[in-house]
């Protein structure tokens, strides 16, 4: 995911969306954010808190084989997903509860197939409170993405002694030397920072000392020193999910795209909105369906411009997003619920099959409805990963199936299945979604998957991914036609019509190459990134880097119009494990990489945003100027 989005996403304040029908009647707000769901109920917080990155293995791994797993159409309850519930003990059980600070952004929900059953416009707010929860007292949740803050807030002579909060799925709880209460889970702890407890008299913030007193095994209350009782006092802890969380990803964010606005849209999964309890008990653990999710960030990411889920009663996943001149974002990836939402005349308005079906939606400027929503797949298994679109409002999509009767048109560039595992696809969709402009297989007698997808202005299309057959179709004259090693990556150009090969090559050596990013220039040449493990990665006299750092870098390659040469191609990374996740070209023909390194001895400029490594695994932006890096920066961010 591109590094700046993920560094402003962590950074944004909670959400809270008011429930109107999108989860159960009980629940009065919810709230997502990285790694967990918030649900609020008249005197319960309940959090579905997801394991350290657990994301699916094939969307962890720099080495993927297919994103198509075979995972069950209705998941069953796992330990992947711990819940953890903060009941308040004795308390009015309904208080006046009310969003404050209402947002601009809107939530939007497309579960089902039924559209009666959606929601749109959903306001959010930044904070809720709950009026009277206890005599004279008032609590308040506020938050970030990876820490929720809630407030008691007491009126004078109110009497804190009452306050008792209960954790259900806790094993135990203990206050640790700092006086943070540590709340032990199965398996995991999440950390309550010591509470800060004040009272504002003649402007003035003045701290009372206090904290945490435990009641039982799994009840807890507070403890004021001396403080005067004729002034409102605030008590005020933290849970913090970053602890837990380990540095998750953006809730499973698998792509990104950005305006002419510098807006971003990032697609993903997420955790249904599914509230995680019995007819009367908490589970403590769940497994939930997961839902597909495209979310706007204004150009500064200090808020959210929307958020639109999308979804049945399985596993729904976004993988690529695209966003056309008017706002309108286009999101691909895979279902395997029978019931995803789609529109009337879409080109395929049922389940195909399989595992999974790749699915083609496209939002509306403001996210609050589906201008178009297919599914795109034949009788087994079909993922659509990336996706792009082209002035004239035609969506291109590529990915993988293993479908023999994946939908194809005549006059196709390849109109059978190669007989590999997997072949990589090409498909244009026209404006509406309703038919197939052109639909092509393109692979051969190996596993072949289509990663990344770049249209020119002239209608040519050019698609980079990963290939293991010794017999992917290549042309006369590419720069290279014979596979390398285990595992190549391969660029192919497609005429506008996706009946011929312009040209198609393979990109790789001795070892694992892969194509993951790929753009096209004004002059038709292309510029290629991925991570590769070959020692002989081809490069060209002069490139920055010649030869391999560690265990893996990431590569840059620019190849010249027709596919027959390399303008300059490169190593880009460390002594450890390196890899390029996307690319972009500006008008003058400068590229911009980013990806992931693990690597101190990155290579960086003097000057750049951050040239020292984070740790753990960075991300990365570099700027090459007509075949040399002219800017370099690791920027921290969790991977």
């Amino acid at each position: 995911m591109d590094a700046r989005v993920r560094q402003l996403y962590g950074q944004l304040p909670l959400s809270f969306e008011l429930n109107q029908g999108q989860s159960d009647p009980r629940v009065k707000f919810l709230s997502r954010g990285q790694g967990y769901t918030l649900f609020l109920t008249a005197t319960e917080a309940v959090l579905s808190l997801r394991a350290p990155n657990n994301l699916p293995e094939h969307c962890r791994s720099t080495r993927r084989t297919s994103f198509a797993l075979p995972l069950p159409k209705r998941p069953t309850a796992s330990r992947d997903c711990s819940v953890l519930g903060i009941k308040l003990e004795r308390a009015n059980r309904n208080p006046q509860i009310s969003g404050v600070d209402q947002l601009a952004g809107r939530s939007n929900y497309f579960i089902g197939d039924n559209p009666k059953n959606w929601h749109t416009a959903i306001p959010t707010f930044g904070r809720v409170r709950y009026s009277g929860i206890y005599p004279g007292v008032d609590l308040l949740y506020r938050g970030s993405q990876r820490q929720l803050e809630y407030d008691f807030v007491l009126a004078p002579q109110s009497d804190p002694d009452g306050i008792e909060l209960r954790f259900a799925g806790a094993k135990r709880l203990r206050v640790d030397q700092e006086g943070n209460l540590v709340v032990q889970m199965a398996g995991r702890q999440v950390i309550e920072h010591a509470p800060v407890i004040y009272q504002e008299i003649g402007g003035r913030r003045r701290p009372v000392a206090g904290g945490y007193v435990l009641k039982s095994r799994d009840k807890v209350g507070f403890k004021l020193a001396s403080y005067d009782h004729h002034n409102p006092v605030t008590i005020d802890p933290s849970l913090a999910y970053s602890i837990y969380l380990g540095g998750s990803s953006v809730d499973g964010g698998l792509g990104v795209a950005v305006d002419s606005s510098g807006d971003a849209y990032v697609t993903g999964f997420t955790d249904s909105s599914d509230f995680p309890t019995r007819a009367r008990s908490l589970q403590t653990t769940f497994g939930g369906v997961r839902d597909a999710f495209v979310t706007k960030l204004n150009s500064t990411g200090s808020a959210l411009v929307y958020s639109t889920y999308l979804g049945g009663s399985g596993y729904d996943a976004g993988l690529g997003v695209a966003v056309d001149s008017s706002g309108n974002a286009y999101v691909t990836g895979q279902t395997n619920s029978t019931d995803f939402p789609t529109t009337a005349g879409a080109l395929q308005a049922s389940f195909g099959g399989g595992f999974f079906d790749a699915f083609v939606s496209k939002l509306n400027n403001t996210g609050s409805a589906l201008v178009y929503s297919t599914y795109l797949g034949g009788s087994n298994s079909d993922v659509g990963v990336g996706i792009t679109v082209d002035r004239s409002s035609n969506a291109y999509i590529t990915g993988e199936t293993i479908s023999t009767d994946f939908p194809t048109t005549p006059g196709a560039l390849q109109a059978l299945l190669g007989g590999g595992f997997f072949d990589a696809f090409v498909t244009k969709l026209n404006r509406t979604g309703s038919s197939l402009v052109y639909s092509t297989y393109l692979g051969g007698s190996g596993l072949d998957e289509g990663r990344s997808v770049a249209v020119s202005s002239s209608g040519n299309v050019y698609v980079t991914g990963i290939t293991e057959s010794k017999d992917f179709p290549t042309s006369l004259g590419a720069l290279q036609t014979a596979l390398g090693g285990i595992e190549d990556a391969f660029v192919s150009k497609l005429n506008s019509t996706g009946s011929v090969l312009v040209y198609s090559t393979y990109l790789g050596d001795s070892s694992f190459d892969e194509g993951l990013g790929i753009a096209v220039d004004r002059s038709g040449n292309t510029y290629v990134t991925g991570p590769t493990s070959s020692s002989d990665f081809p490069t060209t006299l002069g490139a920055l880097q010649a030869t391999l750092g560690g265990l893996g870098d990431a590569f840059v390659s620019k190849l010249n119009s027709t596919g027959s040469a390399l303008v300059y191609s490169t190593y880009l990374g460390g002594s450890s494990a390196d890899s390029g996740f996307g690319i972009a070209v500006d008008p003058s023909g400068n590229a911009y990489v980013t990806g992931s390194t693990n690597s101190s001895d990155f290579p960086t400029t003097a000057g750049a945003l951050q040239t020292t490594f984070g740790g753990s695994a960075d991300a990365f932006v570099s700027k090459f100027l007509f075949g040399r890096p002219s800017s370099a920066t690791a920027q921290a961010s969790a991977n």
